[in-house]
């Protein structure tokens, strides 16, 4: 990065963080479950919709991945990896909302708000953005609608999530720092070290937010083991829980109230029924693991990938279980997705040969 821009980065990432800062500080006076990470993503994203120019710096955003990670990672104990043989049923029914998700919520996409067929897939799918935004690119979809919808997606299911875990009796208080003995310097400087190697390893094999995955399995690692236990100081945890919530807010940079207009209203619908068949596949899985439903449905709601991880920590959900839940939705829709577009293709096909037209 040259000079000039470097500068332009830095300044627009500080400023966005100041937007993001106000935006906790207003949350925390209001009480607002989660402040630190509602509070930024709102602000920001109310800012940006107002014209302000917002982004985060890349290095930033690492460091803030690596942050959680290890913050994430020390929430695991002995007694969560004992349930670990019981969620493949989990993933099964994770597979089986995800396909009424996507299904469902094309069939209303092309019938109430006049999507192309290939477009209502990419914009119904409940997660992997990055595919689904370069999936739009290839096949000449509408890429700024569909990009508009899974923002509004995201933003919303950030929001919604903690209020309706407090809705179902989970315990939701504003204090999202780790609780427990803190980790020793050194060896938290040595698990940050490691994360980063194991991080940098997961990007080359291609694996679902890196960073964030490989230092949460360091850090599970060193707490199983018993090589470093402790937490991580508030004064570490906190600013990245705020960089969280104002990358959430940056999706909405550059867009005028005009293009939300466009994709708010189904944004808000695919929303509404991602949210009512993950609550419905989350009832028997919890019966089943004997897991608060609450939980469930943090594991298997359609946000994103590391915020809903990151939030469940928060709320207390098994770390692993999250983590593996939202990681099996994106292979199911690394496979569902191409497979959806490829046989609306042949359909377009069919019909090209039917009228003759070449």
């Amino acid at each position: 990065m040259r000079g000039p821009a470097k500068t332009l980065s830095v300044m627009l990432t500080l400023r966005t963080l100041a937007v993001a800062g106000i935006g906790a500080l207003l949350a925390w006076g209001l009480n607002t479950p989660v402040y630190m990470l509602l509070g930024p993503a709102l602000a920001v994203s109310l800012a940006s919709l107002g014209g302000l120019r917002s982004a985060v710096d890349p290095r930033l955003r690492d460091i803030c991945f690596v942050v959680l990670g290890v913050a994430v990672g020390t929430g695991f104990d002995r007694d969560a990896l004992g349930t670990m043989l019981r969620w493949p049923m989990a993933f099964l029914f994770m597979a089986g909302v995800i396909w009424a998700i996507v299904i469902l919520c094309r069939i209303m996409l092309v019938r109430f708000f006049r999507f192309d067929a290939r477009s209502a897939i990419l914009a119904a799918a409940p997660g992997h953005l990055s595919f689904v935004i370069a999936a739009a690119g290839e096949t000449g979809s509408d890429v700024a609608r569909i990009s508009i919808t899974q923002s509004v997606r995201l933003l919303c299911l950030t929001l919604i999530v903690p209020f309706v875990a407090l809705a179902m009796g989970l315990e939701v208080s504003g204090n999202i720092a780790p609780q427990g003995d803190p980790m020793s310097l050194p060896l938290m400087v040595g698990v940050f070290a490691v994360a980063v190697l194991v991080g940098l390893l997961f990007r080359r094999l291609s694996v679902p937010a890196p960073l964030l995955m490989g230092a949460m399995v360091c850090s599970a690692l060193a707490q199983l083991t018993g090589v470093s236990p402790g937490v991580l100081p508030s004064w570490l945890v906190l600013p990245a829980y705020l960089t969280l919530g104002a990358l959430i807010g940056t999706r909405f940079s550059g867009m005028t109230p005009a293009h939300l207009t466009s994709g708010l209203a189904a944004g808000l619908a695919i929303t509404g029924v991602a949210t009512v068949l993950a609550g419905a596949g989350a009832v028997p899985v919890a019966w089943a693991l004997d897991m608060p439903v609450a939980h469930v449905l943090i594991a298997f709601a359609p946000g994103g990938f590391e915020t809903m991880i990151a939030m469940g920590a928060v709320l207390g959900v098994v770390p692993g279980f999250v983590a593996a839940c939202h990681m099996a939705r994106l292979l199911v829709l690394t496979v569902l997705l191409p497979a959806m577009l490829a046989r609306e293709a042949r359909q377009d096909q069919s019909v090209s040969r039917l009228s003759g037209t070449p």
